[in-house]
C-alpha cells in the first residue's frame, strides 16, 4: 500500500510580543494565525475497520490539533516567560485574560516547533506527521519538515 499525505487545516486568533526585537513586533499585538497539519501513513487495508482506507480520520486529526494547540492558543496572548512582560502577563490575568507563558520568543518559528512536538506525542503508531505550516499574515509564514528534523 502507498504512503499517502493528509493535510488539515485551523485557525485561531492569538496575541504575542517580541521582547527585545527592534521592531514593531515588540509591541502586543494579534495574528488570524492558520495552521495546516500534514501527515503521512498508509491507508488502513483492513475492510473490517470501520476507518478502513483511511490514513487517519480526521476527525481524530483534528481532535488532537482542537485540544492541545488551537483550544490552548486561540484568543489568548503569548509571552516568553523569561522577559520583563510577565509582569504584564500577571496583569493580564488578574484582570481575566487568557495569558501563555512558554519557555521561548513566540515568534511563528518557534511556535510552529512547539506544535510539532505537541502533535507528535498525539499521534498513533503508524502515523507520522509530515509538516506543518503556520501563517501569521497573507503573505508571511513558518513551516516545519519531519525531514529537516531527523
Amino acid at each position: 500500500m502507498s504512503f499517502i499525505r493528509i493535510t488539515k487545516q485551523f485557525s485561531f486568533e492569538t496575541g504575542h510580543a517580541l521582547y527585545g526585537y527592534d521592531g514593531k513586533c515588540k509591541n502586543v499585538h494579534g495574528h488570524s494565525y492558520k495552521l495546516s497539519v500534514t501527515v503521512i501513513g498508509k491507508p488502513i487495508a483492513d475492510t473490517n475497520n470501520v476507518k478502513y482506507g483511511m490514513v487517519i480520520d480526521f476527525g481524530d486529526l483534528k481532535k488532537i490539533v482542537k485540544e492541545d494547540i488551537v483550544n490552548v492558543f486561540d484568543h489568548a496572548t503569548v509571552f516568553n516567560k523569561n522577559t520583563p512582560h510577565v509582569e504584564l502577563a500577571k496583569e493580564l490575568e488578574d484582570r481575566g485574560h487568557n495569558v501563555l507563558l512558554v519557555d521561548y520568543q513566540p515568534t511563528s518559528e518557534m511556535m510552529v516547533i512547539d506544535f510539532a512536538k505537541k502533535i507528535k506525542r498525539r499521534l498513533p503508531e503508524n502515523i507520522e506527521l509530515h509538516s506543518l505550516k503556520l501563517q501569521e499574515t497573507d503573505s508571511s509564514f513558518a513551516e516545519w519538515f519531519a525531514y529537516d528534523n531527523i
